[in-house]
């Protein structure tokens, strides 16, 4: 239990009879965008078995006796200690895991409440995620703009905004990670994507693109195969062909 007067906070799990919104998505890139934050961590390595990269998925805590219940465009949970079959519907923090490295939100032209710092019940997001959830990293992300804003906690559990550094992107040192925007096509979707970079500056592939680095790679043995037999013909050599 944790006491931040005036309000008690308690970490329970949320009772199978509660019933959860059943809202759709507000906004028809948040799957898209959130599929691929997910995908390139994957196939990066970068997703240890027991973390979680939930997508519009309850995440909750019981504030002064009164379950909330906020369901971000994605976040990323480290560990969890329990077995995935518990966290099906929801997932409650130091209950069920651990306190979400990074939560994201995508704004879109329905107000969703990501700027609210509303203290009474039900609580804003931002309210929830810095004072309730204490979440270290928060970002909202503009998709038509590119714009980029992450929250970062400070000493005195406050949210600040973070300054991106020259190459436009966010350190994210719970997962040793570069977090940024970059344009690109995916899902037949031509637009802003939030991307991942490696310490080293090497940004985290999707599938599709390591299809395609593949695929050149391949061209390019083709084509240096080809000029060599060209170099060897005209020196009067017949190359062999397997």
């Amino acid at each position: 239990m944790l006491a931040t007067s005036p309000y008690t906070i308690t970490w329970e799990k949320l009772p199978d009879d509660f019933v959860l919104p059943d809202d759709p998505v507000d906004n028809i890139n948040q799957p898209a965008l959130a599929a691929a934050l997910t995908e390139s961590l994957l196939l990066a390595g970068k997703l240890p078995e027991t973390a979680l990269t939930p997508t519009n998925y309850g995440i909750c805590a019981t504030l002064n006796g009164k379950i909330v219940v906020k369901a971000p465009d994605w976040a990323y949970i480290p560990h969890i200690s329990v077995n995935r079959s518990e966290v099906i519907r929801s997932y409650t923090p130091r209950l069920q895991g651990e306190i979400p490295t990074l939560v994201l939100e995508f704004l879109s032209d329905t107000e969703g409440g990501e700027y609210s710092v509303k203290q009474t019940y039900p609580p804003g997001k931002f309210f929830f995620y810095e004072q309730i959830l204490q979440v270290p990293n928060y970002g909202i992300f503009q998709p038509e703009t590119g714009v980029l804003e992450l929250y970062r906690l400070s000493e005195n559990q406050r949210y600040r905004l973070e300054p991106p550094n020259e190459q436009g992107r966010f350190w994210i040192a719970q997962m040793q990670l570069f977090l940024g925007v970059g344009s690109g096509s995916r899902e037949n979707r031509q637009g802003n994507w939030l991307r991942w970079w490696d310490e080293a500056g090497n940004l985290l592939l999707w599938g599709s693109e390591r299809v395609e680095q593949e695929r050149q790679r391949v061209e390019q043995e083709r084509q240096k195969v080809e000029r060599l037999a060209a170099q060897l013909r005209a020196a009067g050599i017949e190359p062999e062909v397997d």
